[in-house]
């Protein structure tokens, strides 16, 4: 893997750099639906020009760079990344979740509040700002939590948190039982126009659970949880909406339940929308036959009618973001039996190619599939990232669609390992991200976290 370094504005030379032009491409641009042969050219971090005109032509001076047809989109925007930084560093920190993100193609990522102290403060804003512009080559963002220790009982200032850079409000993988303090956290971000993103998981009825409950739970000896769980916090909160107004995204949603009550909601005009993590889209329960812990997350993978309307509500356009859920967990707490090993799984580097199954398998088109992680979570998350415009920021990345590979944990990017697709075939590779006009990963042959099939 080849990566440089995104240096910081106080180190970079004033002296303008000569444009960069990606000619031969297959510019897919989501948000207006774009797919045709063409070119771009890159100066100054924005997007100069675009278009089939620059298929064949760059402009003078210009450093050319042939793309081969292959495709040429936004860089994903990861609407959910849980690190270890700051409190737990040894699982991941931002430098590392920057370089996996990058060598996944993932030119923002939002960070989720659990961390080591909570992100509950101005001051924690500001210091996770600070360490991301030093060490981070993608854009970080930041979300505040919700209450104060992500423990659900009391509120935190939200107004504050916002005007300090907090890009929205979560209690991270916890969901606030206390519909009260419920009402009140939606009722103060209306307020503010923040965005309120809730796990959606009962914590009295999803316990100590391991894994979805069912046939499959029973005959491996594990304890399960229902999708009712998940499926009563997510109409609960909906109803709190439709009395209270404000913009409410719950982001992991994993059962055909769950995308009903989302689906009636928006019928009614609620500013409601949903996400949905890869894992749920491409395995299901059956996974965890084996008793491998990389596939114990939250919520739990469900059964395949579930995996399939997950599909089926991307393809249509009622289930609005794809995120990875990166969640890295080190080996003390994965080494376990399943039921006591801890939830999570990292995903930043796997979570386009692993999104391509869907579109190889001809279950969602492409456009579509990269609509889900580019420019819906722009606009979900107020970016001006996440399409192909001229005047837009260079956040750009190089795909091959076709090429196959098998992911190798021991090389990923990330300092936890903890990958579901270990071992996996997968098809399709980013041979290059660009951030602001700049190269921070280009896919090299001998050393990448990737090994050719």
């Amino acid at each position: 893997m080849s990566v440089t370094p995104l240096r910081p504005a106080s180190e970079r030379s004033g002296a303008p750099r000569p444009p960069q032009a990606f000619l031969n491409a297959r510019l897919i641009d989501p948000e207006s639906g774009r797919d045709e042969l063409g070119g771009l050219v890159v100066q100054d971090g924005l997007i100069a020009d675009l278009g089939p005109h620059l298929r064949r032509n760059a402009p003078k001076d210009a450093a050319v760079i042939d793309c081969q047809e292959h495709v040429l989109c936004p860089g994903l925007i990861d609407a959910q990344v849980f690190t270890g930084e700051p409190g737990q560093e040894h699982r991941e920190t931002l430098k590392t979740a920057s370089r996996a993100a990058a060598t996944g193609g993932v030119t923002t990522i939002v960070m989720m509040p659990d961390t080591d102290p909570v992100i509950d403060q101005v001051a924690l804003v500001d210091f996770i700002q600070r360490r991301a512009r030093d060490n981070a080559i993608v854009h970080v963002h930041t979300m505040a939590a919700m209450t104060r220790g992500l423990k659900g009982e009391e509120m935190t200032e939200v107004g504050l948190l916002k005007r300090a850079g907090a890009i929205a409000f979560s209690n991270g993988k916890s969901s606030i039982a206390n519909t009260r303090v419920m009402r009140n956290v939606l009722n103060y971000a209306h307020d503010f126009d923040a965005l309120i993103i809730h796990h959606c998981e009962d914590p009295f009825l999803s316990g100590k659970a391991a894994m979805n409950s069912g046939e499959v739970a029973t005959r491996l000896g594990l304890s399960g949880v229902g999708k009712v769980a998940e499926t009563i916090v997510v109409e609960r909160d909906v109803r709190l909406v439709e009395t209270i107004g404000g913009r409410y995204h719950a982001p992991t949603i994993s059962c055909s339940e769950s995308l009903e009550v989302i689906k009636a909601a928006k019928a009614r005009g609620l500013n409601v929308t949903c996400g949905v993590s890869i894992n749920h889209l491409t395995l299901n329960e059956n996974d965890v036959t084996g008793y491998r812990t990389f596939f114990k997350v939250r919520p739990p993978l469900r059964h395949e009618n579930d995996r399939v309307a997950m599909v089926e509500g991307i393809d249509k356009g009622d289930i609005d973001v794809i995120v990875s859920s990166h969640d890295p967990q080190d080996a003390d707490v994965k080494r376990r039996p399943f039921q006591d090993a801890a939830d999570g799984a990292v995903g930043l580097e796997t979570l386009l190619p692993a999104a391509l199954r869907l579109y190889h398998s001809g279950d969602v088109d492409l456009v579509t599939l990269l609509k889900a992680m580019t420019s819906n979570p722009a606009k979900l998350l107020g970016l001006h990232s996440g399409r192909l415009a001229k005047g837009a920021i260079a956040d750009i990345i190089l795909v091959d669609l076709n090429q196959p590979w098998v992911v190798n944990k021991d090389l990923l990017a990330s300092r936890s390992k903890n990958s579901p697709f270990d071992e996996a075939r997968l098809q399709g590779r980013v041979l290059r991200t660009l951030v602001a006009g700049n190269t921070v990963y280009q896919y090299a042959d001998r050393q990448s976290a990737m090994t050719n099939v």
